[in-house]
């Protein structure tokens, strides 16, 4: 039976820890570090709460354990779980495979670092609900958690979208995150990937998406940003800011290319606002298939 309640032992990455004894003295004494929050947990609910300091456990200063129990106390002990949760910032890992809205697949890797910010709320959703007692569990939650939303919300976006528009994405991405994890008593602090990428077959398709048909000269220059395309993801530092050069650089080359393309032509030809394939007359690209008369 516990008479003195401390969290002595934690270390700069404990995010929860319980004390072990769950038969508490009325009278005992409580003692919260600087950063830490301790909340008195029972049959599925977090009651009182207590912030740093020393506190004497009395039915005056816990009204919601008292309450639970009907004020029907018998004696000077009471069975409560003591819950000790950290409100420093940590980090955590997220990484999984998804879809795109065609189908695509989508790997992705990256860190995320977060807060506590409600301290009864997280009890109630993380720690109560999932069982997560500790640090670890916590951890592997959170992890399944941030990949869930996360392929939830690329499911949205096609594969092109994805790697055109990887600040717009991502963005959306974080947003979506962030208010998920308001619903968990969390403050998502901030969102980093680290890695995103698809599989070879879907790179190829997405060059070709980008560049469309090219001929003659310049079909030397694309297999070199085709190579581009198959390492994109491959390296540990391949990221948002890699996809997003990659990209540019086809870019590049895709109006380098069409530019050329229509200085050769006859004059007149007009070409697919969107590939730059000769018409010659058609009201459909007969590469891309856009319309275009």
């Amino acid at each position: 039976m516990a008479d003195s309640i401390e969290w002595t032992n934690a270390s700069p990455d404990d995010i929860v820890w319980r004390f072990p004894d769950n038969r508490v003295k009325w009278g005992s004494q409580l003692t919260v570090m600087e950063n830490q929050v301790a909340i008195f947990y029972r049959d599925g609910k977090a009651l009182d709460t207590f912030i740093a300091g020393r506190h004497k456990l009395t039915t005056s200063s816990m009204p919601g354990m008292v309450g639970w129990l009907q004020k029907k106390i018998k004696g000077d002990v009471f069975e409560a779980t003591c819950i000790f949760v950290s409100r420093s910032q940590f980090q955590g890992k997220f990484g999984g495979r998804g879809q795109t809205s065609d189908l695509a697949p989508l790997m992705f890797h990256g860190n995320f670092w977060f807060k506590i910010k409600e301290p009864k709320i997280f009890t109630n959703e993380v720690v109560g609900n999932q069982n997560a007692f500790t640090t670890a569990k916590v951890n592997d939650y959170l992890r399944s958690f941030m990949n869930e939303r996360i392929i939830d919300e690329f499911a949205h976006y096609d594969m092109q979208t994805v790697f055109t528009q990887l600040d717009e994405t991502s963005l959306k991405v974080k947003t979506n995150v962030r208010m998920n994890f308001e619903r968990l008593g969390l403050e998502l602090v901030d969102v980093k990937f680290e890695g995103m990428d698809t599989t070879e077959q879907y790179r190829e398709r997405l060059f070709w998406l980008k560049t469309g048909k090219v001929e003659g000269s310049h079909l030397a220059g694309m297999e070199t940003m085709k190579s581009a395309a198959e390492s994109l993801g491959k390296s540990p530092g391949a990221g948002f800011g890699a996809g997003m050069g990659f990209m540019g650089a086809v870019s590049g080359a895709v109006s380098g290319g069409q530019q050329s393309g229509q200085a050769g032509a006859a004059a007149g030809t007009k070409f697919c606002p969107n590939c730059g394939t000769a018409l010659q007359g058609a009201k459909f690209c007969p590469n891309c298939g856009t319309k275009v008369g």
